[in-house]
């Protein structure tokens, strides 16, 4: 194996990340998190990476009424806490939606292991090109698209496709979680859902929505 990397591990949920990352998720500790648990506060000072390899976080910002909007999703495999590498404040507050299991990196660490290997910031720099692309992305679909056009979006861009055909949600999201990221109410969700049901588009099974067919353009 090239520069001494590790043979792949598909049964490790970082085996897919570079090199760089797999060496620096090595050096983290690992902790648990009992659903519920906030990890990150939007606004407060930046400090640790995450390496998620069991459970599921919702990045989010939230009003001062309590409203939410939920920017992501993320499971095993991926990491957070890349925003506020600059040394600025937290962008969006994480909370532990299913109990979660991380490797925490502190920014001593990291700086060490950027210094000890220059490709690691580079790693880190494509990821936060890429997750602010996907911000403006998010931001021009809540733009341009009514309700019914981001939840269709949404549905197929963290879906996969199956051997029959059909799309699986890759995650198992309640209405609420899916009005959090689409900026709509439960209410309209749950309609939207309905509909797509007896329409035979979709269907539910064990909270992970299945797109049966190709869904309507139009609502």
């Amino acid at each position: 194996m090239a520069d001494g990397a590790p043979p792949p591990n598909p049964k490790n949920p970082l085996h897919l990340l570079p090199r760089p990352l797999q060496t620096l998720a090595q050096r983290g500790t690992e902790r648990r998190y009992k659903r519920g648990t906030i990890l990150m506060q939007e606004g407060d000072p930046g400090g640790a990476l995450y390496f998620i390899t069991h459970g599921l976080l919702r990045a989010y910002s939230a009003r001062d009424d309590g409203q939410e909007f939920t920017f992501g999703f993320y499971g095993p495999g991926e990491y957070m806490g890349e925003m506020s590498l600059d040394g600025g404040p937290r962008s969006a507050s994480v909370m532990v939606e299913q109990a979660a299991v991380c490797l925490v990196v502190l920014r001593k660490v990291l700086e060490d292991s950027i210094a000890a290997d220059p490709e690691l910031a580079f790693a880190l720099l494509t990821k936060v090109i890429r997750r602010a692309r996907d911000l403006s992305t998010r931001a021009r679909d809540l733009a341009l698209n009514d309700a019914y056009g981001r939840l269709v979006l949404l549905l197929h861009a963290g879906s996969v496709v199956q051997a029959d055909g059909s799309r699986w949600m890759v995650n198992p999201l309640t209405q609420e979680q899916l009005s959090q990221q689409l900026g709509c109410s439960r209410t309209m969700v749950t309609k939207l859902l309905g509909d797509l049901a007896k329409g035979g588009y979709v269907q539910q099974d064990q909270r992970r929505w299945r797109i049966l067919r190709a869904l309507p353009h139009r609502y």
